[in-house]
């Protein structure tokens, strides 16, 4: 009686039965399940690097409204409820430029680990997909990211939920006392019915604000209405606390910030192959040279400026976060402000 083995390298192969999975072929360019969770488990493994980027994305967070809580419990007469619109607002855009920075340097370690531990040729050898391998590390890495700034965002909103002050009922503007809820018409025709109280507090007349007509007061009005409906806004905004619909939309976006940031890490540091040299030329793109090209006009070069990943961010920024504090910042000139 002769039996004989079946060949290893034949293509044939039974027919799975009931409950087994196909295996799917080593060489396809589609990552596995199980090699996104080895790659995860890799980044993981890496404590040092995952405390850092918790710490960037969190602790701002758990800090500031840690010491608000208790300063009110402490003195409540001197110091405000802890959930200032405010607050809030600048919390958020915190967490864009410390998140942005995080995920970065999560990703620049995502590209470099195999090639650091010397496992990238071995993986290779056993005749992997080389796409599959890089692909496998954008859901591992986001996998990281992505629940750190859920949970430091809706930190944010629950607090400003439920320890925020009554919303006001008008919005202060250079000293005026305006209606809420106005277009761009209504605050004009608002300012025109009163000239004089405009021009004393919240028109840029400068010196002669007392001493103009008020034709040349009108005429100012009409001049500077865009700028003055967009302090309006900004005024309006800061003051009163986020509708759900607009922080869901502020949470998405701090969510967007943060992938792009990895993926922008991940294709740097596996482009130069060296993780320290991508971090700190991510965070010096995001810290200096953002904020200089995006406040700057380049004759030719707008468009240029704007594949920037902070400027160009910038022109998906929700309304939300506008403030007068950020909306003559870095962006406004090449975006046309944040609203």
């Amino acid at each position: 009686m002769t039996i004989t083995e079946a060949s290893l390298t034949t293509g044939r192969s039974e027919a799975p039965g009931p409950g087994r999975r196909v295996a799917p072929a080593i060489g396809a360019w589609l990552p596995t399940w199980d090699l996104i969770t080895t790659k995860n488990l890799e980044i993981r493994k890496r404590r040092g690097l995952i405390i850092t980027v918790a710490v960037l994305i969190v602790a701002p967070v758990v800090l500031i409204y840690g010491l608000r809580l208790v300063f009110h419990a402490v003195d409540p007469h001197s110091f405000g409820l802890a959930g200032d619109p405010g607050v809030f607002s600048q919390l958020s855009n915190l967490m864009a430029e410390f998140g942005f920075i995080a995920a970065a340097a999560l990703g620049a370690a995502a590209a470099t680990t195999d090639l650091s531990d010397g496992m990238f040729r071995h993986l290779v050898i056993t005749g992997r997909s080389r796409i599959a391998l890089y692909l496998a590390r954008i859901p591992a890495g986001l996998a990281v990211i992505v629940p750190l700034v859920a949970l430091a965002f809706a930190m944010n909103c629950l607090v400003t939920s439920y320890q925020s002050p009554p919303p006001p009922t008008s919005v202060h503007m250079n000293g005026l006392t305006l209606p809420e809820h106005l277009d761009q018409a209504g605050l004009q025709t608002w300012l025109l019915q009163r000239p004089q109280q405009a021009a004393t507090r919240g028109l840029p007349l400068g010196p002669v604000a007392v001493t103009a007509t008020p034709a040349q007061i009108r005429s100012v009005i009409h001049r500077d209405i865009a700028g003055l409906y967009a302090d309006y806004t900004g005024d309006e905004i800061s003051g009163s606390n986020p509708a759900d619909n607009e922080m869901a939309k502020i949470g998405l976006w701090l969510e967007l910030e943060a992938g792009i940031g990895f993926l922008v890490g991940l294709g740097l540091g596996s482009l130069t192959g060296q993780r320290t040299t991508s971090t700190i030329a991510l965070i010096a793109l995001e810290i200096i040279v953002t904020p200089l090209l995006a406040g700057a006009r380049i004759p030719y070069f707008i468009n240029g400026q704007r594949l920037l990943p902070g400027v160009a961010m910038d022109q998906l920024r929700p309304a939300g976060l506008a403030s007068p504090n950020t909306a003559g910042g870095p962006g406004q000139l090449l975006t046309g402000g944040h609203r």
